[in-house]
């Protein structure tokens, strides 16, 4: 009975060591993330209903839904995560203790489509004192929050690239999306990342403006650490091969 029980274990235990990506995927807010993302795919998509035909249009909603398929989507960013996180252990304690699960609501609740029509003209300027405003900076030199940014804006933007180009050939060289040169989609990526800097600091204000000083102070500490740095690392080749932006 006692070899039983530990086979049981072991068994148990490996399915579970199986899982663990999977569980940090859940934990650190993946799918609502890609929610959040399909809700200003949809947004996107509709900015060109009125401006195209409705043949063009139609191939825009098909190519860059196919494209953007939230399973399609959540698999390749898992398979990334799984290769560029070998252990994702530290990741997983962080993100199941109190203060991850709350550096995860607010982050989820940012992004939400409600939060975003409600502020689509800005963010209101946050008041904050000097320290609090030195943790929000270690915080986002830590997160790579200015290239997951530019990520995302750059895949939104490629909507329209996407579908044009199999209907107009060479254009998306001319929109610098898909068979662009890299140097031109890196200057896009170079000038995305330089405004989203320009509002970080105001911005990881307003998205952490619950938690208190220590608990930010925390978030950085973990950010900052070696464990931190390389799930972010991971999370953000994660997000490219999610996305299929290239690199």
């Amino acid at each position: 009975m006692r070899v039983l029980i530990a086979l049981a274990l072991c068994v148990v235990s490996l399915l579970s060591r199986a899982d663990e990506h999977e569980l940090l995927y859940e934990l650190a807010g993946w799918p609502q993330q890609r929610e959040h993302f399909s809700a200003a795919l949809v947004n996107a998509q509709q900015r060109y209903q009125s401006s195209l035909p409705p043949a063009v249009y139609q191939s825009l909603v098909d190519n860059s839904n196919r494209r953007f398929d939230p399973q399609a989507i959540d698999q390749r960013a898992l398979a990334s995560l799984r290769q560029a996180l070998p252990d994702p252990l530290p990741a997983i304690r962080f993100f199941d203790s109190p203060l991850g699960r709350a550096v995860v609501q607010r982050e989820v609740s940012a992004t939400s489509p409600g939060e975003l029509n409600r502020h689509s003209g800005g963010l209101p300027k946050m008041t904050a004192s000097a320290a609090r405003r030195a943790l929000v900076q270690r915080v986002g030199k830590a997160l790579p929050a200015r290239e997951a940014g530019a990520e995302v804006s750059l895949a939104l933007a490629g909507v329209a690239a996407d579908s044009l180009s199999q209907m107009l050939p060479g254009l998306s060289g001319l929109l610098g999306n898909g068979g662009a040169p890299q140097d031109m989609l890196g200057g896009q990526r170079e000038r995305l990342m330089q405004q989203i800097d320009g509002q970080l600091e105001n911005t990881l204000l307003y998205v952490y403006r619950e938690l208190s000083d220590a608990q930010l102070g925390e978030y950085a500490a973990f950010a900052e650490s070696a464990e931190g740095q390389a799930y972010y690392r991971a999370a953000l080749q994660a997000i490219r091969a999610g996305l299929q932006t290239a690199q």
